[in-house]
């Protein structure tokens, strides 16, 4: 009988995590599981702990064998969001176990280590799909060809002497002028990172919407704006430092002034796992702390 394969994606980590690394490889091993490890993060392991196991390695999803089930990451929801640009629109899922702080990509609680991978390896979980964003620069590609983000994709001021000028304009027809320090466009997935601790709105994934969200906006009564993921959005930027950052997910550049953007949904989703104790509204009443009042205790 053919063995179960599937991947590991990590990145750096202190010592105080090397024995929930160390769970993960013992139950694999345990339950004869193929292991193919990040090539990058098996180097990491051997020259920082002295990791002796031969595991496959692999660089991009292309390396990865076709019945390959599954792709783990190890780490909090950056580490996820990088696995991401190295999954690409294979379709291979993910699952994360959450050794950072919140968690709400990477759902997998670092205590429940073997409970949640017996169930995934059993097929007992739902794929959710999640929608991404595309962007086209003015000036060539970006990012190696990994232009796309599963949270959002950002416009910052290069540095901290003036805001910048962000001219949108979405189908063709211009929306607004933004005053500004930066803009957020946001996916339903980002809907609760930066863009939320700049005011803007929950949005529930398969909602078809992005929002899109202004940092430190000049003018008070700018708001966020939810639109429809179907529609193309253009950015201009004006700077009196005539450069700009643009952030997309974990990654970042700097772009001239007169370089334009073009972003649009995606066409392909990323499917991450999610077990039976995963719930969505679940997620958000533990990590946003719904319903804790101090008056209760």
């Amino acid at each position: 009988m053919k063995k179960k394969a599937i991947a590991i994606y990590g990145r750096e980590f202190n010592s105080s995590v090397l024995p929930y690394v160390e769970q993960v490889f013992d139950f694999l091993e345990k339950n004869d599981v193929e292991v193919f490890i990040y090539s990058n993060f098996h180097a990491f392991l051997i020259n920082q702990f002295g990791f002796s196991a031969n595991f496959a390695t692999y660089t991009c999803h292309e390396d990865l064998p076709k019945d390959v089930l599954f792709v783990l990451s190890l780490g909090g929801d950056g580490t996820m969001l990088s696995a991401v640009s190295i999954i690409k629109d294979s379709g291979i899922p993910i699952a994360g176990i959450n050794f950072g702080r919140l968690g709400f990509l990477a759902t997998i609680n670092k205590i429940e280590i073997e409970e949640a991978l017996t169930q995934i390896l059993n097929k007992e979980y739902q794929l959710q799909p999640r929608s991404l964003l595309n962007v086209e620069s003015s000036s060539g590609s970006l990012f190696e060809g990994n232009h796309f983000a599963l949270n959002d994709m950002t416009v910052f001021r290069y540095d901290s002497s003036s805001m910048i000028t962000i001219h949108v304009k979405i189908n063709g027809e211009v929306l607004n002028s933004y005053w500004a320090d930066g803009l957020i466009i946001a996916t339903p997935t980002g809907s609760t990172a930066y863009s939320l601790s700049c005011g803007g709105p929950i949005i529930m994934p398969g909602s078809g919407n992005f929002v899109i969200t202004p940092i430190s906006p000049h003018n008070l009564n700018v708001r966020p704006i939810v639109i429809s993921a179907e529609m193309e959005l253009v950015l201009e930027i004006e700077s009196r430092t005539e450069k700009y950052i643009f952030s997309c997910d974990s990654r970042s550049v700097t772009l001239p002034t007169t370089t334009s953007l073009k972003i649009n949904k995606a066409n392909f989703t990323i499917n991450l796992i999610r077990l039976k104790a995963d719930g969505y509204f679940k997620t958000l009443r533990e990590k946003l702390l719904w319903g804790i009042d101090v008056r209760n205790y």
